[in-house]
């Protein structure tokens, strides 16, 4: 649909922070189509369809505001007052306290504040306002309002730390660690994929150059059952782990096993380890494989102990688990799209899968038990890290969604938008723009649950790391919505909450102690780096996207403090690939590029250059240096940086030059599929590719601390 941007769509779309225009990645001014604001709204639950359906949106919103007693949710920081608007019935009398996280109860100070009643829905409603304590503590807590008339109202408060303190570690000075993606880095004993033995091994050998940490692709949950999402950043559940990691070796009950179920699991043992020898990572034989093994072991029982442990567990995690454990049960039925379910099984509040449930207790216990030996075995493999000398251990990552036909796509489906799908405007590195195919958080209705299933998002991805990566940060900001039908051109930007969402990384990561950083690489929001820089969140610098206005490397000494900084990312090819200009030729013959591709690669090999050149002057590297000499230049060149964290590259490490992953593209390439490789494209074990010259040239320049 096509329409005139009126002033009163216009002003719709501010009021649900649905931008009208913005900045591209060239600097150019761009609008936004009126038909793409009227499907994003729509996204919203916000009828803007004719000129009447707009200005009745306009006044609904406004009316809205003062059927509320009180905010659904209140966001402040340590310190803060804030005055909180409460609405009763005019003339009637109002008190209002916060009970604390803890048990305690602290009223909220009345503030002479004259506001004019208003007339809503026939009755004339007033507004009282309340002053909130500057000496709260940092939690979740609870405001209740009671009405001189007997009802209440109550909302969640949220109070955040104005700053996330560092870890000692960083606190101390700078660290460096391995940036990797687990499900490469097989060994002789993976099954088909790295898993978190495999980790262990990593953490415990990085730990002895010298890391403090390994940074790891998002291990969400993917599908129960063949086939499997190959991308990490497309999970089915990001507050659950996938259990393809899972080490079957190292479950308890696997020492348990009688003569037969023991050969029946060493013969899937071999099944699987036979894919360590393809040059590709197949995880649907590989976990097939492994769950059959894991079925087995489960089916043998537990003793009373484990019993009683897997038994609390379960407790624990709660009615978010069992909502997970159902879904991946109906998706071992049904397949897991649960779009194309019994109509009935699609709502996960609907009486049939209640009914669903109760017959399927068993099945909902196995997947349960996965999701427990995860959780032990993550934290054996963070007790492993620093055991072996690591600051901070294992980092993993968090992605900016989830798969639109997975488990929180279904169990979450309430507090998520519809009709739209998050992706990236156009930028340098894919210029048609990118649909990631995720549905978005709905704002409203995150706000209104108190930002809950976001809350259990981050605490389950903190639990047993020493800190979070978080995908796209930027998106705790705003997100590119691009409506169905669209292009990633054709969508726009929908602004969140960060006050809140920044506020809650911020709250959870200090109760553990953790260090957040964020990857803001892209089209930033002008205000967003400055508020994560307040907050004491890390940013990410890729040295191939510094540079200085007048086109030269940024120098080290211009980079960020605050920041995690190395060469290349996963959206990159691995320095060798990208020296020899890997990158270009695949987007060439994908069809991603906008010009020439003789235009492209003189543009990429002008900005190679300019780096070597910089090196070179800087004395990192001889004049006559090889791509090998340059790649070990290239870590000096941020070693010389003031960047309290530096990541290196497992890949480049090791002189891998394949792809791992060509943004803007599903079938086309095998993205997240590549296994780790050597400098001649063939896979290699990751503790065989570590005793290469390159690992040591590139180790040896990190930074020592003191006794190591």
């Amino acid at each position: 649909m096509t329409m005139s941007m009126s002033p009163d769509l216009a002003a719709l779309a501010v009021a649900h922070r649905v931008a009208t225009d913005y900045w591209d990645w060239q600097g150019r001014h761009v609008e936004v189509s009126s038909s793409t604001i009227v499907a994003v709204l729509g996204a919203l639950g916000v009828d803007a369809g004719t000129d009447a359906a707009v200005r009745s949106s306009l006044a609904a919103l406004e009316e809205e505001r003062w059927r509320r007693v009180v905010p659904p949710t209140v966001v402040m920081r340590t310190g803060w007052t804030p005055w909180v608007p409460v609405h009763v019935p005019h003339g009637q009398s109002v008190e209002v306290d916060v009970h604390l996280e803890d048990g305690g109860t602290r009223p909220a100070r009345p503030v002479d504040h004259w506001v004019a009643p208003r007339v809503v829905d026939g009755r004339e409603i007033g507004e009282a306002t309340v002053e909130l304590p500057g000496d709260l503590p940092p939690g979740w807590h609870r405001l209740e309002a009671r009405i001189g008339d007997g009802t209440s109202a109550t909302a969640t408060l949220i109070v955040a730390p104005a700053r996330l303190e560092l870890p000692a570690a960083l606190r101390e000075g700078r660290v460096w660690g391995l940036m990797t993606q687990l499900y490469q880095a097989r060994s002789a004993a993976s099954w088909g994929v790295g898993d978190l033995a495999d980790l262990a091994g990593l953490s415990t050998w990085s730990a002895a150059q010298g890391a403090d940490f390994v940074l790891v692709n998002p291990m969400h949950a993917a599908e129960p059952s063949s086939p499997l999402e190959p991308s990490p950043y497309l999970p089915t559940a990001r507050a659950f782990t996938s259990p393809l990691y899972l080490h079957v070796e190292d479950v308890p009950e696997t020492r348990l096993l009688d003569g037969r179920a023991r050969a029946r699991v060493d013969a899937c043992a071999k099944r699987a380890i036979e894919l360590d020898r393809l040059d590709s990572i197949d995880r649907d034989p590989a976990w097939t494989a492994k769950r059959e093994a894991l079925e087995i072991v489960f089916n043998r029982g537990r003793d009373a102990d484990r019993e009683a442990a897997f038994t609390a567990y379960r407790s624990e995690r709660g009615e978010a688990l069992d909502t997970y454990a159902t879904w991946c049960v109906l998706a071992d039925e049904h397949g897991s799209d649960w779009t194309t379910w019994p109509e009935g099984l699609r709502d996960a509040s609907s009486p049939e899968v209640a009914a669903y449930r109760e017959g399927h207790r068993e099945q909902m216990a196995f997947h349960a038990w996965l999701q427990w030996l995860c959780d032990e075995q993550l934290g054996r493999t963070q007790g492993a890290a620093t055991a072996a000398g690591m600051r901070l251990g294992i980092l993993r990552d968090l992605a900016v969604g989830v798969h639109p036909r997975g488990a929180d796509a279904w169990g979450l489906s309430s507090v998520l938008a519809h009709g739209v799908t998050v992706g990236a405007p156009p930028d340098q590195f894919n210029q048609l723009g990118q649909n990631w195919s995720q549905p978005p958080w709905h704002p409203e209705r995150l706000a209104e649950v108190g930002y809950g299933p976001f809350r259990d998002m981050v605490r389950a991805v903190l639990r047993d790391s020493g800190g979070i990566r978080v995908d796209h940060v930027i998106g705790m900001f705003r997100l590119w919505w691009v409506p169905e039908g669209c292009t990633p051109a054709e969508g726009t930007y929908v602004g969140y909450d960060d006050e809140a969402l920044v506020g809650i990384l911020v709250l959870e990561a200090s109760r553990v102690g953790a260090v957040v950083v964020g990857e803001d690489l892209g089209v930033v929001e002008p205000r967003a780096r400055d508020v994560l820089r307040e907050r004491g969140i890390f940013g990410t610098s890729i040295l191939w996207f510094e540079w200085t206005a007048d086109g030269r490397p940024l120098p080290p000494e211009g980079y960020r403090e605050l920041c995690l900084a190395s060469v290349t990312t996963h959206d990159l090819p691995p320095t060798a690939g990208y020296l020899g200009l890997a990158h270009v030729r695949l987007r060439e013959r994908l069809g991603l590029l906008t010009r020439d591709v003789a235009e492209e690669s003189a543009h990429e090999r002008t900005s190679i250059d300019r780096v070597r050149a910089a090196l070179v002057e800087r004395g990192l590297l001889a004049a006559d240096g090889t791509n090998e000499d340059m790649i070990v230049a290239l870590h000096g060149w941020l070693v010389d940086s003031p960047a309290r964290m530096l990541g290196v590259s497992l890949s480049d490490l090791v002189g891998d030059r394949r792809i791992i992953n060509q943004p803007g593209t599903q079938d086309e390439y095998p993205n997240w599929r590549v296994p780790l490789s050597g400098p001649d494209e063939r896979p290699i074990a990751w503790d065989e590719a570590l005793t290469s010259p390159l690992a040591a040239q590139i180790t040896a320049r990190m930074p020592r601390r003191a006794g190591r």
